[in-house]
């Protein structure tokens, strides 16, 4: 394996010197929800690392073969035990720096049924005012928190779209 320019191309990747085959190395997608219930949204304490601990919407990695749509719904389900009706698209926050691209959905619980697993410590209901911000996991959980409840008054909620890109430090 050697890591190169192959013909044609105009970056480096990793080529097998005896076949000539490329091994891309690609973003990471990681989808998941808003779920939202009574206008209070389920948050997750996280039971796994990274971040075991803080607070975070269920999300989690696409799988081959799954859509967009079904990953957040199965993340969704394995992180709350809720069944949710899928809403419209929310966000989609790209992370360069860490090669990943979060797609978030609204959810509708269907019932007030929900509870932790394996992946969650602990899965609560908070209005905006009750949300532990300071223990929030990652950043895009504050930045579509707050885009919900900035326009949950309105019939629909423009879908949200951000680079979320870590400053260099000098």
């Amino acid at each position: 394996m050697s890591f190169k320019i192959p013909e044609g191309d105009n970056r480096e990747r990793y080529v097998c010197a005896d076949c000539e085959t490329i091994h891309y190395s690609n973003p990471n997608v990681v989808v998941g929800t808003l779920p939202v219930f009574e206008n209070k949204i389920i948050l997750c304490k996280r039971a796994i690392e990274p971040r075991v601990g803080s607070w975070t919407l269920p999300a989690g990695f696409l799988e081959n073969k799954e859509s967009l749509l079904e990953g957040a719904w199965r993340e969704t389900k394995e992180e709350t035990q809720a069944d949710v009706k899928m809403k419209e698209l929310l966000a989609i926050f790209n992370i360069p720096q860490i090669s990943q691209i979060y797609v978030i959905y609204k959810a509708e619980i269907l019932e007030n049924s929900y509870g932790p697993t394996s992946e969650s410590l602990d899965v609560k209901l908070f209005s905006k005012d009750e949300i532990p911000w300071d223990e929030l996991a990652f950043p895009f959980v504050p930045k579509a928190i707050n885009h919900y409840f900035d326009n949950m008054d309105k019939n629909e909620v423009p879908l949200h779209i951000e680079d979320i890109v870590r400053k260099k430090s000098n």
